[in-house]
């Protein structure tokens, strides 16, 4: 079944919107890497002590390993996990899956888009191309069928995954949830559109006005979000385009084992901003 629309979007606090998770929430974070990912929610699940989440996003990388970090994650369902070329993997998300800390269901990013895509689209399963000679169908337990128009061929076809929420960062949105980003818009769309709900962390809000002179622009309309927060500067330490960049040093500073995790909360953007509606 596709998304329920909302009944009407409510721009709350970012504590009260991360209040919604309950323990055990299957939990799409939209972004790719460190750019545009919804870092500043992530850090208040973090704070408010979450447990038990399963995590969904073709290319985590800080916010899956920032929550392994502190014991928020017991599952994951993920493609590529990385801190991206200058840093290598994600420390803490690899060290719990070593040591069977979270169960991982591994995907390629076209596999776990396949899921995704069939959650939104109502069907019990999509074709994918490019898993033959994979391991991952077998781990995964993933069906083939014959292709039913006579070619003699098979193909993979991937289950609906539909996630209990899906969480992204935007550079604007209104107070009715439309939501429209600057530059690419990564996997957030098929994560819009394929989970139950949908938050959106804004860097503002703006007018209905300006959106109505661009409806094109709109990524997500208003009637599939249950609520919106603002969060300047919210996907810190990445990047949110063309607002600002990745802050390098403070990723560095992050994955400095040494650190305790309680000093990188308390230096992100959202810690010394009064709670905003």
């Amino acid at each position: 079944m596709p998304p329920t629309p909302s009944t009407g979007t409510t721009v709350i606090p970012l504590a009260d919107m991360a209040a919604r998770v309950p323990d055990g929430a299957s939990v799409a974070l939209g972004g790719s890497f460190l750019h545009r990912g919804p870092f500043a929610f992530v850090r208040e699940l973090i704070r408010q002590r979450k447990r038990d989440l399963e995590i969904i996003k073709q290319s985590p990388g800080y916010d899956i390993d920032i929550l392994c970090r502190a014991g928020c994650v017991a599952r994951a369902r993920a493609g590529i996990v990385a801190m991206e070329g200058n840093f290598g993997l994600a420390p803490w998300y690899r060290r719990a899956v070593e040591t069977q800390r979270i169960a991982l269901e591994e995907h390629a990013c076209m596999t776990l888009t396949a899921g995704l895509r069939a959650a939104a689209f109502g069907v019990p399963f999509q074709p994918v191309g490019g898993v033959h000679g994979s391991d991952l169908a077998a781990l995964n337990r993933w069906a083939s069928i014959t292709d039913p128009y006579g070619s003699g061929g098979d193909v993979w076809v991937i289950p609906a995954i539909r996630p209990d929420i899906a969480v992204i960062h935007v550079n604007e949105a209104t107070e009715h949830g439309d939501a429209r980003v600057r530059g690419t818009s990564h996997w957030d769309r098929i994560l819009t559109r394929a989970a139950r709900q949908v938050f959106v962390v804004a860097e503002a809000l703006a007018p209905t006005a300006a959106f109505e002179d661009r409806p094109e622009l709109t990524l997500v309309p208003g009637f599939l979000v249950q609520a919106v927060s603002v969060a300047p500067n919210g996907a810190w330490p990445g990047s949110c385009w063309p607002r600002y960049d990745v802050d390098y040093p403070a990723v560095e500073d992050y994955l400095d084992a040494a650190r305790p995790l309680d000093a990188h909360l308390e230096r992100a953007p959202e810690a010394a901003e009064p709670a905003r509606v």
